[in-house]
């Protein structure tokens, strides 16, 4: 165990500060960090109640739908339930009808900020009091009516599971993402540079240091790599096939998609891909969230 990183040397790149690649360093990349123009954004969480029974909660942030400023879909698998529920109101409460548990939602927006998409990044919360149980999403800290409110009733426990963007690019595109819950925050950089002979070449920049380069990428458009971060294992993979060959438009956005994902992997478990349903309970307690992207690009592009 202890030569672990020299096993994986060959495809894996580590993230600190005295990294260096003498051949990443060739390409050019501006180290300045350019926020992508993000169009939907959606994050998973698993909830787990004091009676053993889970519920998934989705939320999805989009910039296309204007008549609402989040959508929340709530999915109880023990009753059968599945409820989407569109949001118009900056401020509010609702109750919802389910089959085996009362459901009151609560929501404020009104000093969310944002940076770069359409998720706010602080200064919001979402609440949904299942049966007895709460579930908080967003911040409380300084929301004192909330802490008031909310006041006595125990909290369930609350996961990121999963995170899906789609965001239209052109040469480059940025985002932020937190893969480990006891983890940091970390700036993720794709860039596409051409060379001489004008050939195109992927550079992906985390925390502004460069950890992958894939050269030629027209004929590596399918590939994975492998990071440290964090002190543990992400992988990292994309397909860009659609970019560069014949092949059907996104319907939603009429543009080219490449997909590009981050999956962060349990403890030091060497298996690419992570499967869950042969995990124990414990380990299945400690799956990280990737991070799932749908870069758009204008056919003619």
């Amino acid at each position: 165990m202890a030569n672990l990183a020299t096993c994986y040397s060959k495809h894996a790149v580590t993230i600190s500060d005295s990294y260096r690649c003498h051949s990443l360093n060739k390409v050019s990349v501006t180290p300045s960090f350019i926020p992508s123009i993000q169009d939907e954004v959606s994050s998973l969480y698993k909830v787990k109640l004091s009676t053993q029974d889970h519920i998934l909660i989705k939320l999805t942030w989009s910039t296309h739908n204007i008549d609402f400023y989040f959508t929340i879909t709530i999915i109880q698998d023990s009753c059968m339930f599945y409820k989407s529920i569109h949001i118009g109101k900056i401020r509010g409460s609702k109750k919802i009808q389910s089959f085996a548990s009362k459901l009151h939602l609560i929501w404020d927006l009104s000093n969310a900020t944002y940076e770069m998409g359409p998720q706010p990044i602080n200064g919001w919360y979402v609440a949904l009091l299942i049966n007895s149980e709460l579930v908080l999403i967003g911040e409380i800290e300084k929301n004192q009516g909330l802490k008031k409110l909310l006041f006595g009733y125990p909290f369930a426990k609350c996961s990121l599971i999963s995170q899906n963007e789609r965001i239209f690019c052109k040469d480059h595109f940025s985002t932020k993402a937190k893969f480990f819950d006891k983890g940091t925050c970390h700036d993720i950089k794709v860039t596409f540079t051409t060379d001489y002979s004008s050939a195109l070449s992927l550079c992906v920049c985390i925390d502004k240091k460069n950890v992958i380069q894939v050269k030629r990428l027209k004929w590596n458009f399918r590939g994975n790599q492998i990071i440290f971060l964090d002190g543990m294992l992400v992988d990292m993979m994309w397909d860009v096939h659609d970019w560069f060959f014949e092949s059907n438009l996104d319907h939603n956005t009429k543009s080219k998609v490449g997909i590009f994902l981050f999956r962060p992997r349990s403890g030091l478990d060497s298996r690419l891909w992570l499967e869950e349903k042969n995990l124990g309970v414990k380990e299945q307690e400690r799956v990280s969230s990737p991070l799932l992207i749908y870069a758009c690009k204008n056919p003619n592009q």
